[in-house]
């Protein structure tokens, strides 16, 4: 029988792909029909999305918890799931594959012990979705492009499978992989169609992305050098015991486990690891103990059951000490890889100069998927890799990774106050909104405490989903009245509410939702934030929240400037056309949407994950 998850997941990565490959059947005169094309392809990625979150939604809610309540059972969670599709696979004889499990893994490269592992759970299924739906609306604004139509939409539809392949890997290299696929098409989107400055822009794009992935690399490297032998089914450790006897007959068959060490790139058995360790850095390796089976919960009373059923707690926990992923140098070090890696993407201050530029060059619709979707892989790489694999030295800096999310937050809300510039102002809103995911993550909170950093870590995840809402329907609004005014500069842009009252209208509920009214998207993960940061370091919380008056400061003013008043300059502008009205819709009622019903549109099917992504690291501090 056919692993129907496996089809599922792997058609959401390569649907866009395929369809971009089809561009290349068109005949150049057909730039029309190649748009068609592209859309019919974004909208099939979009649907696919949907249909995925169905599935996973009836997943988790058809198995309760101990206590009946539908979602929250353990072994729903991703690392549970992932950890008995691993251990099926590792049977002499494999066990039957599960198609509702939405966990998926081959060999790949089986030498290294890479492979094709994919899955999604309520952390990355909303930026799945969101990455979908960002792309299928940029695809409609992109239809005034008349350069090389087929090369533009065909790497619009290259990025959007990169960007979903990165989100759906459990593998690292393969995670590497794509997050590296992203690079050349964003590149060549600025460099070839973006602006004055076009070629300055993609080349900063580009140096500033290449050092975030070195810094990757050099992790994903150092951390596959760990030998994770027992936190993986036991069997395969037989079975490699059985191929060195085979080399060497005179070995025992105890020297032969001896000589047995499992390297891997999967996240859920290096962040295994990573608990393990940060638990013998505390001083609390007598806690560690063995899985009964496969996917059971990690907390047990006292003990943390990470190590594979049957493996002895003590002689693990030797081996472990052990190894150089034991000490705090390490630790320390790698984590900061990861850490700079991933707040590139971010971005975080100051390591954000980048960004201004590449908004500011890009085309309209560059510009949304760059707001909407790319930024949104630096705070999901922090939550899916950096935390869980370097756990300690995440809790031992997680006030100064909180202080870096509130100096973006501030600097960029202060920046954004000074600028003229349309696209380079909501760039730095981006680098302030984004501030709040980082200060979400690292109110880390233990014991009672840990349910304000539930709410943190549920803010972060939404208000990365809230911003790709707004930033990107806000760059498209830029877009809107660029094709008008021919200039961004705000100061020379006032009285566009006489003529374009409907594109005003948008505009407003956008604005607002940005700046965090109640009862719009951005309200709900900014509070939830600020009240964990509020238990976690009040000292971090005062300024967050003051930053909200500068936030509220900067876009009223630029909502005046706009859209209030008269101007001769921009009296004759037409109103939104039926294409652009179609773009903002969706946008403008998500913005609502998501304000009035956070709980049944996002929260419900994103919290469960949270739950067990905090309740694996909260009990080991």
């Amino acid at each position: 029988m056919p692993e129907s998850d496996l089809t599922w997941l792997t058609a959401l990565v390569l649907l866009p792909a395929a369809f971009a490959a089809g561009l290349l059947l068109f005949p150049a005169r057909w730039p029309e029909a190649m748009r068609w094309w592209a859309l019919f392809g974004s909208a099939g990625t979009l649907a696919a999305s949907l249909c995925v979150v169905v599935g996973y939604y009836q997943m988790i809610d058809h198995h309760p918890d101990a206590n009946g309540f539908p979602r929250y059972a353990p072994e729903t969670r991703l690392d549970a799931v992932a950890d008995r599709a691993a251990g099926a696979a590792a049977q002499p004889i494999p066990g039957a594959l599960q198609s509702d499990d939405w966990v998926a893994r081959r060999p790949w490269v089986e030498r290294f012990g890479i492979q094709y592992a994919v899955g999604v759970d309520g952390i990355s299924l909303p930026l799945i979705v969101l990455t979908a739906l960002v792309t299928f609306l940029a695809v409609a604004a992109s239809w005034k492009i008349e350069q090389s139509v087929r090369g533009y939409l065909a790497l619009v539809l290259v990025l959007e499978a990169g960007v979903i392949g990165a989100f759906l890997a459990l593998d690292f290299f393969l995670f590497y992989v794509f997050y590296e696929v992203m690079l050349l098409p964003m590149f060549v989107l600025i460099g070839l169609w973006g602006g004055g400055r076009r070629r300055y822009a993609a080349l900063k794009f580009v140096l500033y992305t290449l050092l975030g992935s070195v810094g990757l690399l050099v992790a994903m490297i150092g951390l596959y050098t760990a030998d994770v032998r027992d936190f993986v089914d036991q069997a395969e450790v037989r079975t490699r015991a059985a191929e060195e006897r085979k080399k060497d007959p005179s070995l025992s068959e105890a020297d032969a486990l001896a000589r047995v060490e499992v390297h891997t790139f999967d996240f859920v058995t290096l962040s295994k690891a990573g608990r393990a360790v940060m638990l013998v850095l505390n001083g609390q390796e007598h806690r560690l103990d063995a899985q009964r089976r496969f996917g059971e919960a990690a907390a047990d009373g006292d003990k943390v059951r990470l190590f594979a059923p049957g493996v002895d707690p003590a002689a693990a926990v030797a081996r472990l000490k052990a190894q150089p992923v034991c000490t705090k140098e390490f630790q320390y070090l790698f984590f900061a890889l990861l850490f700079v890696g991933f707040a590139v993407k971010v971005p975080i201050v100051p390591l954000h100069s980048w960004l201004p530029d590449a908004h500011v060059e890009a085309p309209t619709a560059v510009s949304m998927i760059l707001a909407g979707v790319l930024l949104k892989l630096g705070g999901y790489g922090l939550i899916r890799v950096a935390f869980p694999v370097c756990p300690w030295a995440a809790a031992e800096l997680a006030w100064w990774v909180g202080l870096i999310g509130v100096v973006g937050i501030v600097y960029g809300a202060l920046v954004a106050m000074g600028q003229t510039d349309f696209k380079r102002l909501l760039a730095y809103s981006s680098v302030s909104h984004m501030g709040f995911v980082v200060l979400g993550l690292a109110a880390w909170g233990s014991g009672a405490n840990s349910q304000y950093w539930q709410w943190g870590v549920d803010g972060a995840i939404f208000q990365m989903f809230s911003h790709g809402v707004t930033a990107a329907a806000l760059f498209f609004a830029v877009g809107v009245v660029y094709d008008r005014a021919h200039h961004r500069d705000v100061n020379r842009l006032g009285g566009l509410k006489e003529p374009m009252p409907l594109y005003a209208g948008f505009a407003a509920v956008l604005f607002f939702a940005s700046l965090g009214l109640p009862g719009l998207c951005g309200f709900v993960g900014e509070f939830m934030v600020l009240l964990a940061a509020w238990n976690f370091s009040p000292a971090l919380a005062i300024p967050a929240v003051l930053s909200v008056i500068l936030t509220a400061g900067y876009l009223l003013w630029t909502w005046q400037r706009v859209y209030l008043g008269t101007n001769p300059a921009t009296a004759g502008f037409p109103d939104l056309s039926a294409r652009e009205a179609a773009v903002l819709v969706p946008f403008a009622g998500l913005a609502v949407a998501l304000g009035v019903f956070p709980q049944a549109i996002l929260l419900s099917w994103v919290d469960p994950s949270v739950t067990g992504w905090v309740a694996n690291l909260s009990v080991l501090k």
